[in-house]
């Protein structure tokens, strides 16, 4: 059995911090010349595109911990608000949102967590409604192809702060692709997601996003 729940949930809250970088929290603003603000606002506008061109999507993914542990899996996305993490068979936790909540799934001690979306960071990653363009700070990479947007929001130190790579990829909606996303929480806990083989537009049933709740299995009948 793969028994690393902690990084599991690691993985949730960055998914929370991956949404805020995106949809709820002001950036700090950058202190730009006008050309390069004006690249700047049309690059994250491009982002925005990128993401709400998403409707599905597969990739498979490597977690790495700060202290190099690795667990990997297959990410299933599907717009709005449904994400799920799973780790392979042989994994006693699951990490899946259904598009209200999102929930940490430990079968071992038949425990489960929850976090509400409606109006969390990560309901605004996936809600093609939200304008993200307002949100996100735009950090310059050296190179024109990557793009990098990062959050960090003052009043809300729980999330914690992300940064998201996107690489220019004509195959990819709106031409950008998520590779990768770094994120630090509030106890300095540094999580790095890499993404691989992204497919998008596959056929996805909302049942991918549900999960057999082990408190239920664990009540002794009477």
């Amino acid at each position: 059995m793969i028994r690393q729940l902690p990084f599991a949930r690691t993985l949730a809250l960055s998914l929370g911090a991956g949404a805020l970088a995106l949809g709820l929290a002001p950036g700090q603003p950058t202190l730009l010349a006008p050309p390069a603000a004006a690249q700047a606002a049309s690059d994250l506008d491009r982002v925005v595109g990128a993401l709400r061109a998403i409707s599905t999507m597969k990739a498979d993914f490597v977690q790495t911990d700060r202290q190099g542990q690795t667990l990997r899996g297959v990410m299933t996305l599907k717009r709005p608000g449904k994400i799920r993490f799973d780790y392979g068979k042989d994994a006693d936790f699951l990490v899946v949102s259904n598009g209200k909540s999102l929930y940490v799934v430990d079968y071992e001690v038949a425990q489960v967590e929850r976090w509400p979306i409606g109006n969390s960071p990560l309901g605004a990653l996936f809600d093609p409604d939200k304008d993200v363009k307002r949100y996100g700070k735009l950090v310059p990479t050296g190179n024109p192809d990557v793009l990098s947007v990062e959050v960090r929001d003052p009043k809300k130190p729980e999330f914690g702060m992300i940064t998201l790579i996107f690489v220019k990829n004509a195959a990819a909606p709106g031409g950008l692709q998520l590779t990768h996303w770094v994120a630090l929480d509030a106890q300095n806990n540094r999580t790095r997601v890499n993404l691989s083989n992204q497919r998008y537009g596959v056929a996805v049933a909302d049942s991918a996003f549900t999960f057999k709740d082990p408190r239920r299995t664990a009540r002794r009948p009477g």
